[in-house]
């Protein structure tokens, strides 16, 4: 029942793999500023803040990575940018992902193909 429940609450997107073989650098940005780097390499997600975002005191740390000068490092996608990935069960995002022949439960990929703007919050999250 448990799962039943965090499957519905997170529209099935525990279905999602990190991915082993891949790397892969984002650059997240608010306007100008390089609020800092996400970062896939080895199946591990690590996010940490840049220079220029800690210098600054107009923007306050993202909730999920309060600490400026801590490097963060999980198995599974943050949900800051989990959100980012629409849910592929939706017949629009079904075609993209067969377009662009990705699969539709690797993390990378989708958040690549998916999740440069969001609706949820004003970052810009960018592949380098």
């Amino acid at each position: 029942m448990i799962n039943q429940i965090k499957k519905w609450m997170s529209g099935g997107q525990e279905d999602f793999v990190t991915p082993k073989d891949t790397t892969v650098v984002f650059n997240l940005q608010y306007r100008h500023l390089l609020v800092g780097i996400l970062k896939i390499e080895d199946g591990i997600w690590s996010f940490q803040y840049s220079d220029d975002f800690k210098k600054q005191s107009k923007l306050k740390p993202l909730p999920d990575f309060p600490n400026v000068d801590k490097v963060y490092e999980s198995e599974e996608l943050y949900p800051f940018f989990l959100h980012r990935i629409p849910s592929t069960k939706q017949p629009k995002v079904q075609k993209e992902i067969a377009a662009h022949n990705i699969e539709a439960t690797n993390t990378a990929d989708l958040l690549r193909l998916f999740g440069t703007e969001s609706i949820s919050n004003p970052f810009r999250l960018q592949v380098m």
